[in-house]
């Protein structure tokens, strides 16, 4: 079975736009969440989220696209071309699985209000394909001349990994030569704001947004909402070679399952991840010892924290170092699956395993070694990336270093 491996990586976060500026900051114990300038929260519950800094569209997009898309897409569409930037890849064998977990809800929600207020008019022409998952991906294929397969995955917060142990299944089963894997989600709006906090699922840390996303702390009281996008260009090795692609790592091995337990709570005893994570380790061919690090799915939820944190202590005997970056970017959904497999991507190859951000004591039951506050260094040559959705949506993705 022929290794798949990473030639072009791509990022856009409330940490920053681009990889370089994301790792950076996040190495640095920055954290990008503050309060919402997107929309006017002041008489909303939850106030505060993890929006993408400095987004200019009329400098990163073509001008019809900015008209054209919803910021889920802009932000897609961005990632991937920084992971696909100076690639020359054969249209027809190059494919793309974008993953997302809702769409364009906040175009939708915005429209809605707009035409209840108004009239029909205010409805454009574009809202279908503004609202729709696929169209990420469409984008990017028509900007790039992409014709190989195109697919778009939507499994809630795991639907980033999903996206990349999809495209992993397509290079194996020889489909295509090059696979383009994006992640991408932007949900901020009073509606999914009411919706979240009125399920007690968001931190309400309004007077201290910078320390209100806090993963596995005494003190968590549910997750920050994040937005951004990330992407990985992967392909056959024996291609990438071929081309001399730079490779910047291996995805050696993926994992996805469902709990069927619950719409929206983990299995407490954390049953369903320990078996998702147990799959990666197999297509991986790794012992659990082999794992240097885990980047935690890690929400900042009560029930989630603890979950996780059991699920790992079943798969491993001596447990890695663990961390979350969420607490630096908020929870970034769809996203989150992509760039959090960056984060391990450069773990591996600079030797700084991140931190968990507003870890100042951790919760009962969370007694992992969970690198608080501070990166660390250490020599790591594989990586696990976590990603959990509602639904029970379970994913793990192995990511290795490529000598």
């Amino acid at each position: 079975m022929e290794r798949i491996v990473i030639t072009g990586m791509g990022a856009v976060t409330p940490l920053g736009i681009g990889v370089a500026e994301y790792w950076e900051n996040l190495i640095a114990g920055r954290c990008g969440v503050g309060r919402i300038t997107r929309f006017d929260a002041q008489a909303l519950a939850v106030q505060i989220a993890g929006e993408v800094p400095a987004f200019n569209p009329a400098k990163l997009l073509p001008k019809h696209l900015i008209r054209e898309t919803d910021a889920f897409m802009q932000y897609a569409f961005v990632a991937a071309q920084e992971a696909l930037a100076g690639a020359a890849l054969c249209p027809a064998r190059t494919g793309i699985v974008m993953g997302t977990g809702m769409n364009g809800i906040a175009t939708i929600a915005g429209t809605q209000d707009a035409l209840t207020s108004a009239s029909h008019k205010k409805v454009g022409p574009r809202f279908v394909p503004k609202i729709l998952g696929n169209i990420a991906a469409a984008q990017i294929a028509i900007a790039n001349d992409i014709r190989g397969p195109n697919y778009t995955v939507s499994t809630a917060c795991a639907s980033g990994g999903d996206a990349v142990s999809m495209a992993c299944l397509l290079l194996r089963a020889g489909k295509a030569d090059a696979m383009l894997a994006v992640g991408a989600e932007s949900v901020l709006c009073p509606l999914v704001l009411y919706s979240l906090s009125n399920a007690q699922a968001l931190s309400r840390r309004n007077d201290d947004p910078q320390r209100a996303s806090r993963p596995f702390d005494a003190a968590r009281d549910g997750m920050v909402i994040g937005e951004g996008g990330g992407a990985l260009l992967l392909e056959t090795e024996s291609g990438a070679r071929a081309r001399g692609a730079p490779i910047y790592g291996a995805v050696l091995g993926c994992g996805n399952n469902s709990d069927a337990h619950h719409v929206t709570a983990p299995l407490p005893s954390g049953e369903g991840a320990a078996a998702c994570m147990r799959l990666a380790l197999a297509d991986a061919r790794l012992s659990p010892a082999d794992v240097g690090y885990i980047n935690a799915h890690g929400t900042g939820t009560l029930l989630g924290d603890v979950a996780e944190t059991l699920a790992i202590r079943q798969v491993f005997p001596s447990p890695p170092p663990v961390s979350s970056t969420k607490g630096a970017t908020g929870h970034m959904m769809g996203a989150g699956g992509i760039t959090e497999l960056i984060a391990c991507v450069k773990a591996i190859e600079t030797g700084i395993l991140p931190p968990t951000q507003n870890l100042d004591s951790p919760g009962a039951g969370c007694d992992l070694d969970y690198i608080p506050k501070q990166a660390r260094h250490a020599a790591i040559s594989a990586a696990m990336s976590n990603a959990f959705g509602f639904g029970g949506q379970n994913s793990s993705v192995i990511i290795g270093a490529c000598k």
